[in-house]
C-alpha cells in the first residue's frame, strides 16, 4: 500500500499526467523508498482491477527533492515518442523557483558546460571541450521580490542533472533549501524549485497539451510570494 494519493491532472489509454510531490523519488532507486512510478502502478492496477505487473513507462525524471508535473507513457508506443520528442526538444518544462538574492539582471540567459561527477552525484561547472562536459541553457525572469528572497521563472532548454541549482548557484544566486550547492547562503527547508508547467505533443493524437501545477502556496518558502500569479501570467 502506498502512503501518498497520487495527483492526477489527466489520463486516457496513452498517458497518464500526475504531480510528484517533494522529496518523493521519479522511480525506483537504490533507496528502495516509496516512488511516484510506483505508486501510480498501484494507481491504475487497483482502478482497472488488473492481475499482475502493468505497464508505465518512465519518459523523464525530477530530482527527488524538486515536485511538480510529470507524463508517463501507458503503452511502449507513447513511451518511444515521448522519449523523442524529449531528445528534440519537443518538451516545454518551465519551473518556478526561490531564489537567495535578487540577479543584477532581471531576466537573462545562462548558458553553460555542466559536468556530473557520479560518485557524490554532484554537478559542476566545466567548460567546453571538457571530456563528460554537457551544455546547459535556461531562461529565467525574476517575477517578484520579497526581501532577500526572489521568485523566478525558468524555462530550460536542455534537461540537465541538477541543471537549475547549478547554474543559479553559479550566478550567486542559489536556490532556497539548496544545501548541496546554496554555499554560504545556504538556507535549510525545501528545496524551493517546482516544475509547474510542462508542454508536449500527444503521442498519438499529436495535438498539443499542457498541463500546469502549482507548489504547496501554504508552505515556506513559497508562501511569502503570490505563487498563483505567476503560475497564471502566461
Amino acid at each position: 500500500m502506498t502512503d501518498h494519493e497520487p495527483i492526477i491532472l489527466y489520463e486516457d489509454n496513452h498517458i497518464l499526467v500526475a504531480v510528484k510531490e517533494q522529496n518523493v523519488a521519479s522511480c525506483p532507486d537504490e533507496s528502495m523508498d516509496e516512488n511516484l512510478l510506483d505508486i501510480l502502478k498501484e494507481y491504475l492496477k487497483a482502478k482497472y482491477q488488473k492481475p499482475g505487473n502493468v505497464y508505465l513507462g518512465l519518459v523523464h525524471r525530477l530530482d527527488r527533492p524538486t515536485g511538480g508535473v510529470m507524463v508517463f507513457a501507458k503503452t511502449s508506443k507513447a513511451a518511444a515518442r515521448l522519449s523523442e520528442q524529449m531528445k528534440s526538444g519537443d518538451f516545454e518544462k518551465c519551473y518556478l523557483a526561490v531564489l537567495n538574492g535578487t540577479p543584477h539582471e532581471k531576466e537573462g540567459k545562462l548558458t553553460n558546460w555542466l559536468k556530473k561527477n557520479t560518485v557524490n552525484n554532484t554537478v559542476y561547472l566545466s567548460t567546453q571541450g571538457t571530456d563528460g562536459a554537457k551544455l546547459a541553457v535556461l531562461d529565467y525572469w525574476v517575477e517578484e521580490e520579497r526581501g532577500p528572497f526572489a521568485l523566478a521563472k525558468i524555462k530550460l532548454h536542455t534537461g540537465r542533472s541538477h541543471q537549475i541549482r547549478v547554474q543559479m548557484a553559479g550566478i550567486g544566486h542559489p536556490v532556497y533549501g539548496d544545501m548541496k550547492y546554496g554555499g554560504e547562503k545556504a538556507q535549510k527547508g525545501k528545496l524551493a524549485l517546482w516544475a509547474y508547467s510542462l508542454s508536449f505533443t500527444h503521442p498519438v493524437r499529436k495535438e498539443r497539451m499542457r498541463f500546469m501545477a502549482e507548489p504547496p502556496e501554504g508552505e515556506i518558502p513559497w508562501k511569502a510570494f503570490n505563487v498563483s500569479a505567476a503560475v497564471k501570467a502566461e
